[in-house]
């Protein structure tokens, strides 16, 4: 019997779910564990996520927007958490070589022409970065996931526009609740008088380099060995750059100068929390998957921003409308029900991977 079809298509399988060899030997691995065993680690997890990404976006919002602090440098926030990464990434490189066995992370030496090759991706990466934080500087962290919920309907247009792929009637049709909650959610904020308009461009922006970012790191992820760890390290490396002669344009340098808490050691702990969890994200993402499920990954991360949203309009002290509530069920709704069509399409290509002549497929990112 000829296999390697099967192996073909197996391949494609884990193509198109983002799965791996690796991450599949660990399910199987998971699998032999016991029942509660499991379900404590994938509730571990799942619960590390939660609280290293809400907490990066409470933190980042303080560094951004707080009061006591007065700091309008957001560039400068943006750099100081790049050069953070790049650091730590170096330094768990230089501790994997000459301890091995310590922590299991690639080697990394900084090669210029690797560099290069990373550079379009990593202005793509800086646009990301910079207009999340801008974002969350002009918006409150309640309205923020509505702010950047564009993400999804970015990925649809973009995948039609760069790689040619159709996208179903039933996708589209909740990337049209997502629109309807992002236009309720914008009207909800100019009634309640506290919408930013430089704040949600920033979210379209944010938005639109997200979907960008997923694109072309596919592309370039072949010039660091397919390491995400080595991608993470190049692209922090080039912000780094990139960021200083931004700082020295916009002036941020003579605002960070005259900053009154510039000696202040609670401010630069703050920072660097600030940076070390914006690795530590990359991480517990990467270990979400790989306990749960690409699948289960966007459901916990919708079920999180939901969760986020809830925690700062108490934290805040906010009074929301029934409309404005109703903004944010539908961009959940939307996203949720986005992740479960694409999920239930690829099971259908899975089972059906040969489409009728002349039919198109209908898969989309």
């Amino acid at each position: 019997m000829n296999r390697a079809p099967l192996k073909r298509s197996r391949i494609l399988r884990m193509a198109l779910t983002g799965a791996s060899v690796a991450s599949e030997e660990a399910d199987a691995d998971s699998r032999n564990k016991p029942f509660l065993l499991r379900a404590l680690q994938i509730a571990l997890v799942v619960s590390l996520y939660w609280v290293t990404s809400i907490s990066m976006v409470f933190l980042n919002k303080y560094l951004l927007d707080s009061p006591s602090l007065q700091l309008d440098t957001p560039i400068f926030v943006t750099f100081y958490q790049c050069l953070v990464t790049s650091l730590l990434c170096k330094g768990l490189s230089t501790l994997a070589t000459c301890c091995p066995g310590t922590v299991d992370f690639p080697a990394l030496h900084l090669d210029l022409k690797v560099a290069r090759s990373v550079l379009p991706l990593s202005v793509v990466f800086i646009g990301m970065i910079s207009f999340n934080n801008l974002c969350l500087k002009y918006v409150g962290v309640a309205f923020y996931n509505v702010g950047r919920s564009l993400t999804t309907v970015f990925n649809v247009l973009l995948s039609y526009l760069l790689l040619k792929q159709t996208t179903s009637f039933y996708a589209l049709l909740t990337c049209g609740i997502i629109i309807g909650g992002f236009w309720l959610g914008i009207d909800q904020e100019g009634a309640e008088g506290t919408l930013s308009l430089v704040g949600t461009v920033f979210g379209v922006l944010a938005s639109l380099c997200v979907s960008l970012n997923a694109i072309y790191t596919k592309k370039v992820l072949p010039a660091v060995d397919n390491s995400i760890w080595r991608l993470t390290f190049y692209n922090n490396v080039n912000a780094c750059v990139l960021f200083l002669p931004l700082m020295v344009l916009l002036g941020e340098l003579r605002a960070l100068l005259d900053f009154a808490h510039l000696d202040s050691a609670h401010f630069w702990v703050m920072m660097t929390l600030g940076g070390l969890f914006g690795f530590a994200i990359g991480y517990v993402t990467g270990l979400q998957i790989k306990f749960t499920s690409p699948l289960t990954h966007n459901v916990s991360g919708t079920a999180k921003a939901c969760a986020q949203t809830i925690l700062a309009v108490l934290y805040y002290e906010e009074t929301k409308s029934f409309l404005w509530w109703t903004s944010n069920l539908m961009v959940l709704g939307g996203s949720s029900a986005y992740t479960w069509v694409r999920g239930w399409e690829m099971q259908k290509t899975q089972e059906d991977p040969s489409p009728k002549e002349g039919e198109k497929s209908a898969v989309g990112v």
